[in-house]
């Protein structure tokens, strides 16, 4: 197992925590394939949503998959009926707060996320919604297989 994080602080503090775990500086950016290897599976929670060239993210991720492998990636979920109760109750400047560094840069859906994975090879794509109630879950989880040769 290893895990990866742009963030110098957050590395730090993991390995504070979990000094027995592989941890390192990098990000989507990077050849992480080339510097750790592949894997069965890859999880990337709450992360796409922070990234500029979401194409070279997905490139990465499937990358760090062995054939048969899986990625689970996780994203706040912004339905409809969601986004509708956040704009009724004077609650979206808040939930996407663009004063916040470093913070979400886009918006995923189903659809949109789902078309990423597609677009780069991945295979049986499949959603789940977690916290709340579905129509105002707070995230949406994508499972996505590498398919196998």
């Amino acid at each position: 197992m290893v895990g990866v994080d742009p963030s110098e602080q957050g590395i730090s503090v993991a390995r504070k925590h979990f000094p027995h775990l592989r941890l390192a500086l990098g990000s989507a950016y990077d050849d992480l394939a080339a510097a750790y290897g592949t894997f069965p599976a890859v999880i990337s929670l709450e992360v796409v949503e922070h990234i500029y060239s979401p194409r070279d993210y997905a490139r990465t991720v499937y990358s760090l998959l062995q054939p048969g492998g899986t990625a689970i990636i996780s994203t706040p979920y912004h339905g409809y009926l969601k986004n509708l109760l956040l704009a009724l109750t004077n609650q979206w400047d808040h939930h996407i707060n663009p004063l916040w560094d470093n913070g979400h840069i886009k918006m995923w859906s189903r659809r949109t996320l789902g078309a990423l994975l597609r677009e780069v090879g991945f295979a049986r794509v499949r959603f789940a919604r977690v916290g709340r109630v579905p129509a105002l879950a707070k995230s949406m989880i994508a499972i996505a297989e590498k398919p196998a040769p």
